[in-house]
């Protein structure tokens, strides 16, 4: 019998069983598929050091008619999607208040810092380097005024958080990227990001390190989780898997996998979309064109064009309408060839309503742990909250520990 099971082989996941592992613990990482090819395979790439703030609902009235409206193509939303989370959302509204917002980020902020720095060993001992660019993300913005703006706030997130950026003008910004042909009023390059060619294949890499190491990887459903006697048991494809403790660590799928067990815990399900064009120049660093919310990442499989936000039900069917805006965008942008693949990839983000993840022990049920809410920055934040997580099943306590507590999300 293993000592734990983590349920979950995405960035969240693989870094909880790494963290676990390096506690000294005999590990066993079970999914359904091949580590890396559910939520995590269709970010953008980014490992965010510069994301010190997380993202809010707007509370203007006047910018939420316009989001309820569709007149930007950040959020896109259906009435079965904003019904079905309608409570989670208006949880989500207050906490985006601008005194529990600043409450929030300072917490936050300690996570991202420590981003970067978590994940640059990880890199090293699984020998994927060659996946990394360590410098920088841009977004950039073709009206003056919104640009003047933009760049304001960065200088007092500058100010705030001590991070480094580099303003950029439309000639700067033409210097940088020579296969940018749409002119823009200028840009912001926020150096503290890693850009990542393939974000499947890291956690994939890191999953390989953790087997290396001495770890058991298998394919198991989390819906035949059951306790038994005193630990818990999956049902993978070679036979039973039993272990002292289980952690779930499956993204979106996280709340639906507590429900049997007790614990609520209401969710904002965020869906994006992406898919990758052939292009013979096109970036050299992602590039987010703030106008239509979409980010152009240069990957191994092409240029990935990622949608913004869609409130839709997990099982709704697609829509391309975020992607074909963006699509549109990235051609007036780059000389691009035809789609890589027939059909766009999309997948959700599990957003919770305080905005920051949590970890924690079930209440009423010893040794069921729960490692999720990452929103936008699972990618990001894997390793440094796998670190907290497995403190914090060592039996540590800390201000982090607290501050990330389940029971903080719980219904």
């Amino acid at each position: 019998m293993a000592d734990v099971i983590v349920l979950g082989a995405g960035m969240v996941g693989t870094a909880s069983a790494l963290a676990l592992q390096a506690r000294g613990l005999d590990v066993v990482l079970a999914d359904r598929r091949a580590p890396g090819r559910e939520t995590s395979y269709g970010n953008a790439g980014i490992i965010q050091g510069e994301a010190m703030e997380p993202y809010a609902l707007p509370t203007n009235p006047l910018a939420l008619l316009r989001l309820g409206l569709g007149a930007e193509n950040a959020v896109r939303w259906t009435p079965a999607g904003v019904l079905g989370q309608a409570g989670a959302l208006l949880r989500y509204l207050a906490q985006s208040r601008p005194a529990r917002h600043a409450a929030i980020s300072a917490i936050y902020a300690q996570l991202i810092a420590r981003a970067v720095p978590d994940h640059e060993p990880l890199v090293a001992a699984a020998g994927a380097g060659n996946l990394m660019r360590p410098r920088g993300f841009r977004q950039g913005w073709r009206s003056a005024r919104a640009f003047d703006a933009a760049r304001a706030d960065a200088e007092r997130q500058v100010r705030t958080w001590g991070i480094e950026i580099e303003v950029m003008d439309g000639a700067a910004l033409a210097r940088a990227e020579p296969g940018l042909r749409a002119p823009y009023a200028g840009a912001i390059d926020w150096r503290d990001c890693w850009a990542c060619a393939d974000p499947g294949a890291l956690v994939a890499a890191y999953a390989a390190l953790f087997e290396r190491q001495g770890g058991s990887l298998a394919r198991a459903d989390a819906g035949t989780l059951t306790r038994a006697g005193a630990g818990w048991r999956v049902t993978g494809e070679t036979g039973p898997i039993q272990a002292a403790r289980v952690v779930l660590a499956l993204g979106p799928w996280t709340p639906a996998a507590l429900k049997p067990f007790g614990a609520r815990v209401p969710m904002v399900a965020k869906r994006g979309y992406h898919l990758h064009f052939k292009g013979e120049r096109t970036l050299n660093l992602p590039f987010m064109d703030t106008e239509v919310s979409a980010v152009m990442s240069p990957m191994r499989a092409g240029l990935r064009v990622a949608t913004g936000a869609e409130l839709v039900p997990m099982d709704a069917p697609v829509n391309r309408s975020q992607l074909a805006r963006a699509e549109a965008r990235a051609r007036e942008m780059f000389e691009l060839g035809d789609a890589v693949e027939p059909e766009p990839w999309f997948g959700t983000r599990p957003c919770l309503p305080g905005m920051l993840p949590v970890l924690g022990e079930v209440p009423g049920q010893p040794g069921l742990w729960a490692h999720f809410g990452h929103g936008h920055q699972g990618f990001t934040l894997g390793p440094v909250t796998a670190g907290i997580l497995a403190g914090a099943m060592a039996g540590e306590r800390s201000e982090m520990i607290a501050a990330l507590d389940l029971r903080r999300a719980l219904a």
